[in-house]
């Protein structure tokens, strides 16, 4: 991080130096920049790259760098009001997914995100994984459609042995590789849900379903959800007052609530969704986060009849570039998501899969996987008696897996224009509203503690939270 810093501010340097130069004139040598700005030869050439790309400057092997050629003045911006008729009245609306993905501002701290601090990261792995996928002689082919065989064999074996023997073994055929999590959303609500159509989902739900179903012109119904996790008592009556043939859910670990489906659940949902001739879309994206007991199996484990269609990723436990994903479903419904994969997107990149691969295979993958559980476990417990100390009576989850609490604020909170003056005050939160399909039954805030540097600052994210709350 300090010598990507370090090239920024060269790169900064330079750039004053460079418009004052005329085009093709020829900047100083590597060597000499080394010894007048005191240096490293790789920080030189990394600064030189920004300003490469930024097309300020020109480099020949052999030569040096030269101040490339200025851009012609630009044109008077065109007349883009046709395109309104155009386009029509429907939208697409990414506000909620965008707040999430807002790195804090300088100074603040995050309670707020989906991704593991780069602390937490495997990042030397990830990027010997990288250096070793690259090398393979096929790297940047055509991969086999449907992904490289062996991701898609270790995807089958650790989704159908995970957490205990269930009646609907994984075959590596089941498998699909996709590219990250959100990608197979989209790809397989497109495939299973004709645009108009509605579907059912936990209330409340992951913001990045809503987003996918609304773009894709699907109407989200809610159906209740509590500490453990999807009501089926209310299911039965959701499917036959609004005829959807689609349900979504996250069974462990839900996003924003933490929760993880009660075992005796299980049975009762299969059962609906049976009844009603629907789909069930099993997101188990935190997966890999679970600290606590053991986890019960993945919902497709039970299901022989290929009813459920299930979304496994690696994005959470790893960096969020790693955009590599699995879907797992059976009979017809493999082929049309399959099919609707091809003609979207053709295929996940070859050297990420491969990458994958290298990651999860090397002796170091349990080793990660045991150095988050105890980092996530502690960084929940610092959370909550931050919680118990500075907002006390505050009702909230103590999940045993993910990165969020599900905090209950007190009635007549706005929790929207909490979250923006929480902001303010240099804490990033994320507000309840946004992740009710419908009407919230009040106001809530996601914390998230996967998220922050360290447990002194989830302990100061709290206590400015709290004076926001005060004040």
């Amino acid at each position: 991080m300090q010598q990507d810093s370090s090239a920024f501010s060269l790169a900064d340097r330079l750039r004053t130096e460079v418009r004052a130069l005329r085009p093709g004139q020829r900047l100083p040598s590597s060597r000499s920049m080394v010894r007048r700005y005191r240096v490293s030869p790789v920080t030189v050439s990394r600064a030189l790259a920004v300003l490469t790309a930024e097309g300020l400057v020109v480099t020949r092997p052999g030569s040096g760098a030269y101040v490339a050629e200025r851009p012609a003045a630009a044109a008077e911006p065109g007349d883009h009001g046709w395109q309104a008729v155009a386009l029509g009245d429907r939208a697409v609306d990414p506000s909620g997914l965008s707040w999430l993905l807002t790195p804090a501002p300088e100074g603040a701290i995050a309670l707020s995100g989906g991704y593991l601090h780069p602390t937490l990261q495997p990042l030397r792995a990830l990027s010997l994984a990288a250096a070793r996928a690259a090398r393979r002689p096929d790297a940047w082919e055509i991969p086999p459609l449907g992904g490289i065989p062996e991701l898609r064999a270790w995807y089958a074996r650790t989704i159908g042995g995970a957490g205990g023997a269930g009646v609907g073994t994984v075959a590596p055929s089941d498998v699909l590789i996709s590219g990250g999590g959100e990608q197979a959303l989209t790809t397989v609500l497109r495939a299973i849900a004709p645009p108009g159509s509605p579907i059912l989902v936990e209330s409340p739900t992951y913001l990045g379903l809503l987003a996918v179903a609304r773009a894709g012109g699907l109407h989200p119904v809610p159906v209740p959800a509590d500490e453990h996790g999807l009501r089926p008592d209310l299911l039965s009556e959701a499917f036959a007052l609004t005829g959807a043939r689609v349900l979504y859910f996250q069974p462990a670990h839900q996003n924003p609530t933490g929760a993880t489906l009660a075992a005796d659940r299980r049975a009762e949902i299969l059962a609906a969704a049976r009844a009603a001739g629907a789909f069930v879309v099993e997101d188990d994206y935190a997966r890999h986060l679970g600290f606590g007991p053991s986890a019960p199996a993945p919902l497709v484990c039970d299901d022989p009849d290929g009813r459920v269609v299930h979304i496994a990723s690696l994005t959470k436990i790893t960096a969020p570039s790693l955009r590599v994903a699995a879907v797992v479903a059976r009979g017809p419904v493999a082929e049309r998501i399959r099919s609707a994969q091809l003609v979207s997107e053709f295929f996940p990149a070859r050297p990420l899969q491969e990458t994958v691969l290298e990651l999860v295979t090397s002796p170091g993958w349990p080793r990660h996987l045991r150095t988050v559980h105890a980092a996530l476990r502690s960084r929940r417990d610092a959370l909550c008696a931050a919680l118990a100390r500075d907002l006390p009576g505050l009702l909230h989850s103590r999940p045993d897996g993910g990165m969020h609490l599900w905090l209950r604020l007190p009635d007549g909170t706005d929790d929207e224009a909490l979250a923006r003056e929480a902001l303010l005050a240099g804490v990033l939160v994320a507000a309840g509203r946004p992740f009710f399909p419908a009407e919230p039954p009040g106001p809530f805030l996601r914390l998230s503690y996967g998220v922050a540097a360290s447990e002194a600052e989830l302990a100061e994210g709290v206590r400015r939270l709290a004076s926001v709350l005060r004040s």
